[in-house]
């Protein structure tokens, strides 16, 4: 990643977080030079993923200031219905999507985004799991591996990663546009 990054990325972590939907994405944002920091609910605990990979926050949820960010990756297993019960994961969802920042969620990661209030009006996918509370939420819900709705980037599932993560990097890389081959 070297001293000057291209920019930040935050991703949320909580204990049975899906450990290939925050380990995957966090690696490749990495190899394209991002600094990727872990917010949990405290600086430094570690949390398990529903496979038992250890992961250790970086930074506590209650100081994160999204300004310094240039965008957000949620990834799914069950954190995000615990997550989404923290106003501070809230309000810092809702500040990355109104301010145009990426806002990328995998599986259930769009747990958040509904508790946020930012769905209405959106394309997105998940988990076929969560399917109902998208199409509640006011979001029309597409069964692809990647969906791309403005400043949002969904996928549904582990095997959907590779098509998650060309997404993110593609709309990092400001050309705000995913190729027929993205959604294929």
């Amino acid at each position: 990643m070297g001293t000057n990054p291209k920019g930040k990325i935050l991703m949320f972590v909580d204990d049975v977080y899906e450990d290939l939907e925050l380990w995957y994405p966090k690696l490749r944002l990495e190899e394209e030079g991002y600094a990727v920091l872990i917010a949990g609910t405290e600086k430094g605990r570690v949390y398990k993923g529903k496979n038992g990979y250890p992961c250790t926050s970086d930074i506590a949820i209650a100081t994160v200031l999204s300004e310094e960010y240039d965008g957000l990756v949620i990834p799914g297993g069950f954190a995000p219905d615990k997550l989404r019960r923290d106003p501070g994961v809230l309000s810092l969802t809702k500040e990355f999507w109104n301010a145009g920042k990426l806002v990328a969620h995998i599986c259930h990661g769009g747990w958040i985004t509904i508790s946020a209030g930012i769905m209405r009006g959106t394309q997105c996918t998940s988990t076929p799991g969560i399917k109902d509370d998208i199409i509640n939420s006011g979001a029309e819900w597409v069964d692809q591996p990647v969906v791309m709705y403005k400043n949002m980037i969904s996928s549904r599932r582990p095997s959907d990663l590779p098509y998650f993560c060309r997404a993110m990097i593609s709309f990092l890389a400001n050309t705000g546009k995913i190729t027929t081959a993205l959604k294929n």
